[in-house]
């Protein structure tokens, strides 16, 4: 008799930058009753200091990204502050054939173009405490040129706007208890 695996649970969890995804996926992927995989983003965007090509993003050229647009290889991809993310197909795929629950953190145009591929995909947002937290977290990276801020938290603010077409909304005001109530749900959901 074979053993037949059980496909994992495609999860978007997504929400504004700033808002703290990275953070919680993380606590997430400590819990390891929850079967987690990382799908790992495609970026044409240069590494952040202590971020790693193929760990944090897969850094491609932007006539590479193209070329898999092209191919049908991105099951989502967006343009964002001049830069191209997405999601390679195939990967995904692959982890949910081995019976792991993916985990896509991206933002919410990507998590849209996925909702309407994968319906049965678990939809997450997480919401910050409030706008003026969110715009101190954006400004505390100390990353990014002011109009690269003003850029995101605008976009920040549309994004909110769409949380109701997510399943589950959760605050991230306490990045342990936020990791709690999305562990919860993700058992309640396999």
């Amino acid at each position: 008799m074979v053993d037949v695996v059980k496909k994992g649970l495609l999860i978007i969890l997504s929400g504004p930058s700033g808002v703290g995804k990275g953070t919680v996926r993380q606590e997430l992927f400590k819990d390891e009753s929850l079967n987690l995989a990382y799908s790992i983003s495609m970026t044409t965007r240069k590494p952040r200091p202590a971020e790693t090509d193929g760990v944090d993003y897969f850094f491609v050229s932007e006539e590479e990204f193209k070329q898999r647009i092209e191919n049908n290889e991105l099951l989502e991809y967006a343009q964002f502050v001049g830069n191209y993310y997405g999601t390679p197909k195939f990967y995904v795929e692959k982890l949910l054939d081995e019976g792991k629950n993916v985990v896509l953190e991206i933002e919410v145009q990507g998590a849209l173009q996925v909702m309407a591929r994968c319906p049965d995909a678990l939809t997450i947002f997480l919401v910050p405490p409030s706008f003026e937290e969110l715009e101190r977290r954006i400004r505390g990276r100390r990353t990014e040129a002011e109009d690269v801020v003003r850029e995101r938290l605008d976009k920040a603010s549309k994004e909110i706007a769409t949380k109701d077409e997510y399943k589950y909304v959760v605050e991230n005001d306490d990045v342990l208890a936020a990791k709690e109530h999305i562990a919860k749900i993700i058992k309640e959901n396999s």
